[in-house]
């Protein structure tokens, strides 16, 4: 597993021992990022939820991102993760947080990302109700990109409002859909999303 390219070509990076994370295949992150230049998204602020190794935040970076940070719930994963930084030398623009995707969305940011990644387990039954969470959450605005990992056989709704895919594919046993968050949507539409984000995280 490497980095592919800009800052950082070449670089190897490493991935947590055992088989309870599957990193993106170095020939999947290449389609993904052809994609992604093809559509003309130029990732500056990056969130990279299930992070695992940390290989498509680290990617983004190496691409002329500002910032990423990095969300995994194992302390050995985030361990590889803190070491892939260094070994890139992008851990000054990068934090990796140990907690849980589901924690981490209820989270209001100093400013939202417009760029996220989620590579979750293939056979996580909470991959739709967690991209709907994200979609109005305080994490995104109008105009972020939301990138989802995911197996063959999990057949994803064109319109999971309020994202829009824009372009899926597979590769082997490995798929990618790209979705962003309107542009149109209104201020107050934006807002109310993260009011909802807020009144959810205070009924806990």
């Amino acid at each position: 597993m490497r980095v592919i390219a800009g800052e950082a070509r070449g670089f190897r990076l490493k991935a947590p021992a055992g088989m309870r994370t599957r990193p993106m295949a170095d020939k999947i992150k290449e389609s993904l990022f052809a994609a992604l230049a093809s559509l003309g998204v130029e990732p500056q602020r990056v969130l990279d939820l299930y992070a695992g190794s940390g290989a498509v935040g680290i990617e983004a970076l190496s691409r002329s991102a500002d910032w990423a940070d990095f969300v995994e719930g194992r302390a050995d994963a985030c361990a590889v993760i803190r070491d892939n930084l260094a070994h890139t030398k992008f851990d000054r623009i990068a934090a990796v947080h140990q907690t849980s995707v589901e924690s981490f969305l209820g989270r209001v940011p100093e400013q939202p990302y417009d760029f996220v990644i989620l590579d979750p387990p293939y056979r996580d039954p909470q991959i739709i109700p967690t991209l709907e969470r994200l979609g109005r959450s305080a994490l995104v605005a109008p105009g972020t990109i939301v990138v989802l990992g995911h197996a063959p056989y999990v057949r994803l709704p064109e319109a999971l409002p309020p994202l829009r895919q824009l372009r899926q594919r597979c590769h082997g046993d490995s798929c990618w859909a790209i979705s962003r968050l309107p542009r149109g949507l209104s201020a107050s539409r934006t807002c109310s999303f993260a009011l909802d984000n807020l009144f959810a995280r205070c009924e806990h």
